[in-house]
């Protein structure tokens, strides 16, 4: 049988477990936006992109919502993205009020270019300081941070 103590170890190892990913993540995400070369898009504006390329065609509403931005900021960001001509917008069909907008090709094309340069640093980073025995590791790790995540 546990003791209190023990529970409260255990309790104040996790709390520390916590605190160390959660600054880890931070710092690799840090890196991997580095290794994107978002160049002059902000980090809203890349949020944006990705959430039209994952969920498709959207409003400009309906981002401000998804986002948690006012209607006026997601204006501004649509705005920006319309004029680097990143997305375009087209009539919505259910409501001709409304304006669809989605990634043009040349965008798409990009982000494919950013996730690979992302993934290309990423792979060469693990094999080149990581063991075969680490890389299994990781390996497992990465399945016990999808338990996380989901």
């Amino acid at each position: 049988m546990r003791t209190p103590q023990e529970d409260h170890e255990d309790h104040e190892q996790v709390l520390q477990l916590a605190g160390e990913l959660r600054i880890f993540v931070g710092k690799l995400r840090r890196r991997l936006r580095e290794e994107a070369h978002l160049g002059d898009v902000s980090m809203s504006q890349a949020s944006v992109l990705s959430r039209l390329e994952r969920d498709g065609p959207a409003t400009a509403s309906s981002l401000a919502r998804a986002e948690g931005m006012r209607p006026q900021s997601m204006a501004a960001t649509v705005q920006a993205l319309t004029d680097a001509q990143m997305v375009t917008g087209s009539p919505d069909p259910l409501d001709g009020r409304q304006t669809l907008l989605t990634l043009t090709e040349s965008c798409r094309a990009w982000i494919a270019a950013s996730r690979a340069a992302r993934e290309d640093w990423l792979a060469r980073t693990i094999e080149t300081r990581l063991t075969p025995a680490e890389v299994t590791e990781l390996d497992n790790a990465v399945a016990l941070l999808k338990r996380l995540a989901e």
